[in-house]
């Protein structure tokens, strides 16, 4: 085994070199990783394929001796996650470097016949178990970067709006779960704390269904607005929607509903004792601020 590593590290520059230019294009993409990036990383796991040799052997590589290279090889599977490379890609990455590993050892170990089969199995069987490590960190990586990224859709897609002072909205798009609903529920009871707002509408126009869970989730939000001191108006009740709840005996009777968004900041602003008056023959909408003016 440590011929294995001696044999390598002889001729690592020239490995190195073959190894890239035996690389595919998917591998190389320089749209993606820079040359100086790539050779970078070839030269930092080659080195730490021969310290993993030479310490835990070929096959011990769960040994203290192959935490450098599983390290390595977890860092750059996390990093081609984040720069678009497909999983095929990264597996290339280290089996393209059989090609050169077995011309090596050929020119190296002609002589002994016996030597050079052993050396290339164990080869074959090393990189493969290194390409595994890379695969599954890849696809470790890949899962967390989509999970934080299915949280920001999350958090962006439940946006609280103040309309007016003391005065919230907050338009739901979608089907509320668990999931979600924890998300809107935590960002309107922040907005309610940081604006010490009295009133918030929930807006359901984007809502495609209101099933009895989705219903359950709208009074589990409602609840803790209240708790929290804001009074809570759901608008976007459609005439489907409206069907569906009596249908399945959903109780809102504690609830205050409205059709429109603009109903419920009417009736937002006339229980916080303000109201919306015209100004000259301007036309006025409930919403606009820009032709109204408030009275207190």
């Amino acid at each position: 085994m440590n011929e294995l590593a001696e044999i390598i590290s002889r001729n690592e520059d020239k490995l190195r070199t073959e190894w890239i230019r035996d690389m595919g294009s998917s591998v190389q993409r320089a749209d993606l990783i820079s040359k100086a990036e790539l050779e970078e990383q070839c030269k930092a796991l080659l080195g730490a394929i021969i310290t993993g040799i030479r310490s835990g052997g070929p096959t011990q590589l769960s040994s203290a001796g192959w935490s450098s290279a599983r390290e390595l090889l977890h860092e750059i599977s996390a990093s081609r996650a984040r720069q678009g490379f497909s999983p095929s890609d990264v597996a290339t990455f280290v089996l393209s470097l059989k090609r050169p590993v077995f011309v090596l050892f050929r020119r190296e170990l002609a002589t002994n016949q016996d030597t050079l089969f052993d050396a290339i199995w164990t080869a074959t069987d090393l990189l493969d178990r290194l390409a595994l490590i890379t695969s599954e960190s890849f696809m470790a990586a890949r899962e967390e970067l989509i999970s934080r990224q299915q949280q920001e859709l999350l958090e962006l897609s439940t946006p609280v709006v103040k309309l007016w002072d003391g005065i919230l909205a907050l338009p739901i798009i979608g089907t509320l779960d668990s999931a979600r609903t924890q998300v809107v529920m935590e960002n309107l009871l922040q907005a309610v704390v940081a604006t010490n707002s009295k009133y918030a509408i929930i807006d359901i126009t984007g809502v495609p269904t209101v099933d009895t869970l989705v219903a359950q989730h709208l009074l589990k939000t409602i609840t803790a607005a209240r708790l929290m001191g804001a009074e809570c108006i759901i608008s976007g009740v459609r005439p489907q929607i409206a069907q569906t709840i009596v249908h399945l005996g959903i109780n809102l009777e504690d609830v205050i509903t409205k059709a429109k968004l603009s109903d419920a900041f009417a009736l937002a602003l006339q229980r916080s004792g303000r109201k919306v008056v015209r100004e000259g023959t301007a036309p006025v909408s409930p919403i606009s601020g820009l032709f109204a003016k408030r009275e207190e």
